[in-house]
């Protein structure tokens, strides 16, 4: 779920902060991707008039598709892709779950009666409904990635924030997600839709914390408080107060303790035994590899590994597979040369230091061969 409502307050209210860009400016990039988020898209998406693609023996394999073509078009636009896979779901979402688990109950009820009816459209709507990551799909596709030579982090447990942590120690540039909860974990940089299909035309949104923090007017700390009030995976909200109220509550108040002794208790009451506390406690401190041992690789793809996966175990066209990986290699050996911002140093932005700097760099006019100034840059 992310954080309910927060990318259309940012929209209206922060508008700034939301770029709209073009999968080729992200060149040389190292991008973290919330593979589970992938995963449910590509379950989604990737799809037959039946449902789910499947292998003849029936196993699910529109994950693996999913995963192998847009991993590539990724590569092939110059990416290092880092999937995070998410670990142990903390405690506080419990609540979120079970509530997630109640409304598979509904949509396979609702499934039923429209399988009874013969509603095809209802069929489908409700099938979407009923998707769910597996723990076979994650490990399929780290196995896959691994034969593709893409690397991949298990997070000890929620993916987007060993993502964040990893933006913030600039082991990658940021985290690929359409959970907005990125951002209440502290990631720098948020992208949105970078995993869609071409087909759907959908323009990567690129977000900045600092821009957003900065069109809200709030610290790091009071857009937290912000997110949780808004409604979030690990804490139930206020009843009765939406996105607009939040933001004023915040404005105003600056902390949900301080609006708790403020607001008007019998018009907005708070849950009872609300845990907000430990919901802020899991955005600011969450559990996480520290990103300093992490050690990302990339390497060349294993193209008879992958026929023998992909084509012998799940019944792929090989040619297409072996196509694939010639990309994959072609890929690779064309984004070496990294980005053009990665090479060189900015020197001062004043026009006196850059005066300056130009008055030592002048040759000696007086001596006889003239000393060159040392070239600057790396």
């Amino acid at each position: 779920m992310g954080i309910q409502n927060l990318i259309k307050l940012l929209a209206d209210v922060a508008p700034q902060a939301i770029k709209e860009t073009d999968i080729k400016t992200y060149f040389g990039r190292r991008i973290a991707v919330d593979a589970s988020m992938c995963l449910y898209q590509f379950l989604i998406a990737v799809r037959n008039e039946s449902g789910q693609l499947t292998s003849t023996d029936g196993e699910t394999t529109s994950h693996l598709l999913g995963t192998f073509y847009r991993t590539i078009r990724l590569v092939e636009n110059g990416i290092k892709p880092v999937y995070v896979f998410d670990g142990k779901p903390p405690d506080l979402k419990s609540g979120e779950l079970n509530k997630r688990q109640e409304r598979r109950v509904e949509a396979q009820k609702a499934l039923d009666k429209a399988t009874e009816a013969g509603d095809a459209a209802e069929m489908d709507k409700f099938n979407r409904r009923l998707v769910k990551v597996t723990k076979q799909h994650a490990e399929e596709v780290k196995q896959l990635l691994s034969l593709m030579g893409i690397p991949y982090i298990d997070a000890p447990c929620e993916a987007e924030a060993q993502c964040a942590a990893m933006v913030k120690a600039g082991k990658v540039f940021a985290t690929a997600t359409e959970d907005m909860d990125a951002l209440t974990f502290g990631s720098k940089v948020l992208i949105r839709h970078m995993t869609f299909s071409e087909a759907r035309k959908m323009p990567i949104q690129e977000i900045y914390l600092d821009k957003v923090l900065q069109g809200l007017n709030l610290k790091q700390e009071e857009f937290v408080d912000l997110c949780i009030l808004l409604g979030c995976d690990y804490t139930d909200s206020i009843r009765g107060i939406g996105p607009k109220r939040a933001m004023e509550l915040i404005e105003k108040h600056k902390n949900i303790e301080s609006i708790l002794k403020n607001i008007d208790k019998e018009k907005y009451p708070p849950p009872e035994n609300w845990n907000y506390e430990s919901a802020k406690s899991l955005f600011v401190n969450p559990e996480i590899t520290d990103p300093e041992t992490i050690e990302l690789k990339w390497s060349d793809p294993d193209e008879e590994g992958m026929v023998k996966f992909l084509c012998t175990d799940k019944q792929f066209n090989e040619d297409r597979v072996r196509n694939g990986c010639k990309k994959l290699l072609k890929a690779r050996g064309s984004s070496t040369q990294g980005r053009l911002d990665g090479f060189f140093k900015v020197l001062s932005t004043t026009p006196a230091k850059r005066k300056n700097e130009e008055k030592k760099n002048t040759p000696n006019k007086r001596g006889k061969t003239g000393g060159q100034g040392k070239r600057r840059g790396k």
